[in-house]
């Protein structure tokens, strides 16, 4: 069962990620845009920015990935860190880091990191 501390410490495997704050709750962001960050709210769970196509995927996946009413239309999955395996996490907070990054800083990842992508 990741918590913050495992979400930072495979977020910092991708480049220019810095650990910060978004909306008064831990984040993490990459040139300062915010790409995950922790929820407080009382269903929890870590908000991670994706495309809504990626979004529907994910939820059809079910258990971890949920969403609620105030994400509805927007781009960004919440994930159940009780339930999330941390090669599933690292998958999700890399599809999320690309949402954000930018495509220069993409491509040299890419090019730096075999299998990356």
């Amino acid at each position: 069962m990741p918590m913050w501390e495992q979400v930072v410490e495979i977020a910092e495997n991708l480049p220019e990620v810095a650990e910060s704050t978004s909306y008064g709750t831990p984040a993490l962001k990459v040139r300062g845009k915010t790409f995950a960050r922790l929820r407080t709210e009382s269903d929890g769970g870590l908000v991670a920015m994706c495309a809504l196509d990626e979004k529907q995927a994910l939820l059809a996946e079910g258990a971890p990935f949920y969403t609620t009413p105030h994400y509805d239309g927007y781009g960004a999955i919440l994930v159940d860190l009780e339930q999330v395996e941390s090669g599933r996490l690292a998958e999700v907070l890399e599809d999320a880091w690309r949402t954000k990054a930018p495509k220069r800083l993409i491509a040299t990842f890419d090019e730096e990191s075999p299998g990356a992508g």
